[in-house]
């Protein structure tokens, strides 16, 4: 299926809202307890496996829509099925803390891996995007990559360390945010490496 283009804000919503969905459903049960099968779960588990579906469905929309999905996105979508499952089967919510853990830790290997090669990864998946020299983007990929793991070692840190609220609400807000302006700022300050496309003459 040929990739279509959407409207940004739809795309952005169906990218993002998941995510404010389980926040703000969490925010509404964290202190309620279910009994399932009889089992007892928490709020917070059971805001996260009712996340799993939300997320499917937000995935099958956007591929609908646009013909096409991101391999970031289907790997995060796996993630969060498979330990989304380990924490409704084990009744842990430390497997759906450390799944962030993973995403960001598989990232900075997967990054590292092709620096090691010589190469930018990071180069493949956004040259149509941000048309920029080779240095350029080795000096960004390097960069993303420690931003990565500093973002790895982080949760890992916060989720073993502070309450279930404060994990959520970063989870949530402050890792994206962090990455959204760290992203901005590496854009700006590499623009001595962006590649102008020729202008076309006119008549």
């Amino acid at each position: 299926m040929a990739e279509k283009h959407i409207n940004p804000v739809l795309k952005q919503v169906l990218e993002l809202g998941p995510t404010l969905a389980f926040f703000l459903i969490y925010l509404r049960i964290k202190e309620d307890t279910f009994t399932i099968a009889g089992t007892e779960y928490s709020g917070f588990i059971v805001a996260a496996v009712v996340f799993v579906p939300i997320l499917l469905v937000a995935m099958g929309i956007l591929w609908s829509l646009t013909g096409k999905l991101s391999r970031m996105q289907v790997f995060t979508a796996f993630m969060v099925i498979f330990f989304g499952g380990l924490t409704a089967w084990f009744n842990d919510e430390r497997f759906f803390k450390m799944k962030t853990t993973i995403v960001y830790g598989f990232m900075a290997a997967i990054l590292s891996i092709g620096l090691w090669r010589g190469q930018s990864y990071l180069q493949y998946v956004m040259e149509d995007f941000l048309p920029m020299q080779e240095e350029g983007w080795m000096i960004f990929t390097r960069r993303l990559t420690i931003m990565f793991a500093a973002l790895a070692v982080a949760n890992e840190l916060i989720w073993r360390t502070q309450s279930t609220d404060l994990w959520v609400k970063l989870e949530t807000f402050a890792f994206p945010a962090v990455l959204f302006v760290f992203l901005w700022v590496q854009i700006i300050g590499l623009q001595k490496y962006l590649i102008e496309e020729p202008k076309t003459p006119t008549d």
